[in-house]
């Protein structure tokens, strides 16, 4: 079994500080969640980016001053920044990121609900033209899943040549599909041979699908993002203290955490120079 690559999603677009006041918005914040994640046994950043305020945005400016800070406090960490970004934005506002040249970056693969009238979309069209860009600037895309459909998508979009092999994807359970051992296992029986994936719950899921994803052999996504409750009406102090609960269980079910150069390896990154 692979050691654990443990992904922080450390801020997202839609959780504020009345969630939970650690929340990150300035680019200082930002670091230093990042930071937390990184030395509690992190190996990728998930990125969002905000205004000062608060405000979700997909700036390139604003992505680049984070991710400089991300860097210059956690020199070797995988930095994923998010093609998603927030409800209502144009494509092109979404992929300014890819700009930037990150090792990675999201790729969601279908359109869904996303709470009372907010839909997300994501047409074939723009599913299409997010995998043919990150083709042409090299970025390994992370397969966003909320529903069996996406991975379908995936595969058929791969076998059209807008995604390469082997793929990575991460099951977003507790949205749109329900965070059950079932569907987990489901979602993993259905992606090709040699893919390799990465779980995270929502809510109150978090945990019980970290402890699943450690168990089955995949990787972990936790975080402000999806969750900002440590255990049972305990906010969580910080990302890192999230992460950290990942490596006692892992610990525990006697699974190995990756290092930024192992997870590299595993996921068919190109070293650091």
């Amino acid at each position: 079994m692979d050691k654990l690559i443990i992904t922080a999603a450390i801020c997202g677009a839609e959780v504020t500080k009345e969630h939970n006041p650690n929340v990150p918005y300035t680019v200082e914040e930002i670091g230093r969640e990042a930071e937390s994640a990184y030395k509690a046994g992190a190996s990728i950043i998930h990125l969002h980016v905000r205004e000062d305020d608060g405000t979700p945005t997909q700036d390139k400016e604003r992505f680049k001053a984070c991710m400089d800070e991300v860097r210059r406090r956690c020199p070797d960490v995988i930095i994923q920044p998010s093609t998603g970004g927030a409800v209502g934005m144009t494509d092109e506002e979404r992929l300014q990121p890819t700009e930037l040249f990150p090792e990675m970056a999201t790729l969601d693969c279908g359109t869904l609900n996303f709470g009372g009238d907010e839909i997300f979309v994501n047409t074939e069209n723009t599913i299409k033209n997010f995998g043919k860009i990150m083709i042409e600037r090299d970025i390994k895309p992370e397969i966003e899943v909320f529903d069996k459909g996406m991975i379908d998508y995936a595969i058929k979009f791969q076998k059209q040549g807008f995604i390469k092999t082997p793929m990575h994807f991460d099951f977003v359970l507790g949205v749109q599909m329900a965070a059950t051992a079932r569907d987990l296992a489901f979602m993993v029986d259905s992606i090709p041979q040699g893919s390799t994936w990465t779980a995270a719950g929502i809510g109150r899921n978090q945990f019980p699908i970290a402890a699943m994803a450690i168990a089955m052999g995949g990787n972990v996504r936790v975080g402000f993002e999806d969750n900002t409750y440590i255990s049972k009406g305990v906010l969580a102090k910080s990302n890192g203290e999230m992460v950290d609960k990942v490596v006692r269980i892992a610990n525990e079910l006697g699974r190995e955490i990756a290092t930024p150069a192992e997870a590299r390896e595993i996921l068919g990154l190109k070293p650091l120079k």
